[in-house]
């Protein structure tokens, strides 16, 4: 059923859907708000996989964490929205109209799933966890990485503890290891959640990175938990880093 919002200017459709008998109602929810969402509209408008890819543009905007010529590792790649727009911005080589002797980049992308190939970056289907991971995409790459990021997000169980720390446990493991494989001055951006357990994790990344910050996007629905972690110019194994900035 589609509902017209009251308001000047031009028409608003807002869609509402009927609730069916098999569907539960919190599914009916999700659904109706994923059908309003402007940034869901906005991806299929612009040939974007997921409306996740808005929050990294709107973050990079801001810090200019992604630059021609990098090479990036996109931790739980699948639907492939991080990459879209990490391809775009380091220059990576699509075979469409690329021009020789502007910088090139590099982006490869690691999830469990299967993901449909992304133009100009490298898939790989696999634990990012498993042995040899990282000397793996480490080669992909052509070598180590400037920029890892993560926009994972652990299976929920519905126990909002047990997910929270389900969720820090997942950020905790990208963080290792990009300290593991990043280049100096290299930066790492994850997907956390509030809940009182990431000073650990916060703790760890300020003894080697140079700032770490917490990120809000607007792009990031304003009633969840859901934040980013961004932590830039990492300073080597083992040496100290800055105090943690809101922004």
């Amino acid at each position: 059923m589609v509902e017209k919002k009251k308001g000047s200017g031009a028409r608003s459709l807002k869609v509402r859907v009927k609730t069916a008998k098999r569907r539960k109602t919190s599914s009916t929810r999700w659904l109706q708000r994923q059908l309003n969402d402007p940034y869901v509209q906005a991806a299929k408008r612009d040939g974007l996989r997921s409306r996740a890819a808005y929050k990294l543009t709107e973050m990079d905007d801001k810090f200019h964490v992604l630059k021609p010529g990098q090479r990036v590792v996109d931790l739980g790649a699948a639907p492939g929205g991080w990459c879209q727009v990490a391809v775009e911005r380091v220059k990576a080589p699509t075979g469409e109209g690329t021009k020789p002797g502007k910088a090139q980049g590099a982006v490869v992308g690691i999830d469990l799933l299967e993901v449909e190939p992304v133009p100009g970056s490298t898939i790989l289907q696999m634990d990012f966890l498993e042995e040899g991971a990282d000397e793996r995409l480490i080669k992909e790459l052509g070598g180590l990485p400037d920029v890892v990021m993560s926009d994972m997000a652990a299976n929920t169980t519905g126990h909002k503890q047990t997910d929270h720390l389900k969720i820090m446990a997942l950020c905790e493991a990208a963080a290792h290891f990009a300290i593991e494989v990043l280049n100096e001055d290299g930066d790492f951006i994850a997907k956390v959640f509030r809940g009182g357990t990431e000073n650990e994790l916060l703790a760890f990344l300020k003894q080697h990175f140079t700032v770490v910050r917490h990120v809000k996007p607007k792009a990031s629905r304003a009633d969840s938990s859901e934040m980013y972690v961004l932590a830039t110019g990492f300073k080597g194994r083992g040496e100290g880093a800055d105090e943690v900035e809101e922004a």
